[in-house]
């Protein structure tokens, strides 16, 4: 079994452990499969030396480092090497086990509410501080349970739930709806992710600031980002924090971590629109530039789902009071959103990871940029699996989450080096890793050594002198 071993240099003492542990199960759609770049046929598809006795690889990308100092080899398989790695049943699909795990998590988030509710109360626990912190316990638990339906309703999304596309829709719909998500809104934006992930130009939902992007948010010049001082560790928590408290709805809202590139939608949708507030970039107006004219019936849909779901939580906030309701319901979706913000950020942000130009882009690339990790019981059960299978989820998203760790385990040999997983410690890592990447993953540019196609492969770097470091530019004359 092939595994990838990745060194950190001494400045990132955080040591870190990789183990070798698309929208359609029939056929794969020409965005699925890896288009012809301009290396395609040229020395990156060699296996051997050149005459010269260099790598040819090295030779068209020169050398390529990634944030913790290891040398990055450009994926070269197929999505058909993976596809046809996976054993056939694991493509097989049952509405009845699904439906089986959606009983599972309402009799868990049904039962929690019952002990809590009825057990929980003055009566039997006079200690204020203890009773606060017991229904503490109980926002946690309900947002863990909370989160496993709406991965099951991503699943929905994906037609991994299903064969039928209505029950897929119907079922996702409901779900989403009840968490206060649009359901058909994110679902189309979501597959334009898939079909775009690690593309700087066109991915729909996370798109790290370049060199040049950073360098202005903090008002520096882009020559000096090499020479700053490091950022404290009280304003990563700050950021840290903001991003797991609003991410989630900072992004429906003003898709602020997606592609600004709206201008290029077809239909005209995009002129005069850009992501941030009151930019008209968002999954709630039908005539966002995020969908197309014939998506319109859809998104409107997914805002009557919003509308009943919002309708429901009044009644009951007036029917039961919203302190309640603030215990029983809104503070245990803030944990959905903060596992929703926590696993997507880190699936696709870690200092082993490339992100590429819209030329040297292809779809098998983008896959392999992602990393699967690891949350025990959390993950693997109350989360359907979705922390530890992400990569194999990329390139076969139709894949039930129940027959997931069969088919990542089945393309890791195919993959190679080029499977990433970080499973050290488990829950404990990945929370860990949430700080590590904060600090290390600041932007992207390429690295130092790199020539030819090499410069449309970007890498994590930061002003914190951890990992590899950012290229000394020349100050503008």
């Amino acid at each position: 079994m092939a595994s990838t071993a990745v060194h950190q240099p001494e400045k990132a003492p955080l040591l870190r452990h990789v183990t070798d542990s698309t929208e359609s199960s029939a056929a794969v759609t020409p965005l699925d499969s890896p288009r012809p770049s301009a290396s395609s046929t040229s020395l990156s598809s060699m296996s051997s030396v050149d005459v010269n006795g260099v790598d040819a690889k090295e030779a068209e990308f020169g050398r390529l480092v990634d944030t913790y100092g290891n040398e990055f080899k450009v994926p070269d398989f197929t999505i058909k090497d993976i596809r046809d790695a996976i054993p056939k049943h694991c493509f097989q699909r049952s509405a009845l086990k699904g439906y089986y795990y959606i009983l599972r998590d309402i009799v868990c988030l049904a039962t929690t509410f019952y002990v809590f509710h009825n057990y929980v109360t003055p009566e039997t626990v006079p200690s204020t501080p203890a009773r606060g912190a017991l229904w503490a316990v109980y926002t946690i638990l309900q947002g863990l349970f909370g989160t496993g339906l709406w991965v099951i309703a991503h699943e929905c999304g994906h037609g991994a739930f299903s064969d039928s596309r209505l029950i897929n829709d119907m079922t996702g719909w409901v779900l989403h709806s009840a968490l206060l998500v649009p359901y058909f809104s994110w679902q189309i934006s979501h597959r334009k992710h898939h079909a775009a992930t690690g593309n700087m130009e066109r991915d729909m939902v996370f798109i790290p600031r370049t060199r040049e992007q950073h360098a202005s948010r903090i008002g520096k010049m882009v020559h000096e980002l090499s020479e700053l001082t490091e950022e404290t560790p009280a304003y990563t928590l700050l950021m840290l924090v903001m991003q797991q408290l609003v991410g989630w709805p900072n992004y429906l809202l003003t898709n602020i971590t997606g592609h600004n590139h709206h201008e290029r939608q077809r239909e005209g949708r995009g002129k005069g629109k850009h992501n941030g507030l009151g930019g008209g970039v968002n999954h709630f107006d039908p005539s966002s530039p995020l969908y197309e004219a014939k998506d319109a019936k859809l998104i409107v849909l997914s805002d009557i789902g919003l509308l009943l779901a919002f309708g429901t939580l009044y009644y009951l906030g007036n029917t039961f009071g919203w302190y309640n309701m603030a215990v029983w319901y809104f503070i245990p979706y803030l944990w959905v959103n903060h596992w929703l913000v926590a696993i997507t950020f880190l699936q696709h942000t870690d200092p082993s990871l490339p992100h590429y130009t819209a030329e040297e882009w292809n779809f098998v690339r983008g896959a392999a940029a992602t990393i699967d990790r690891e949350m025990g019981f959390i993950g693997r059960h109350l989360l359907h699996g979705i922390i530890e299978t992400h990569v194999l989820h990329h390139y076969v998203a139709t894949i039930p989450f129940y027959n997931a760790d069969e088919a990542t385990e089945a393309i890791k040999p195919v993959m190679g080096q080029h499977y990433r997983a970080d499973v050290k410690d488990g829950a404990v890592g990945f929370i860990r890793a949430l700080w590590r990447s904060a600090r290390m993953c600041h932007w992207v540019e390429p690295s130092a050594e790199a020539k030819g196609h090499g410069k449309g492969v970007l890498f994590f770097r930061n002003r914190n002198g951890l990992g590899t470091k950012p290229m000394v530019l020349p100050k503008p004359e």
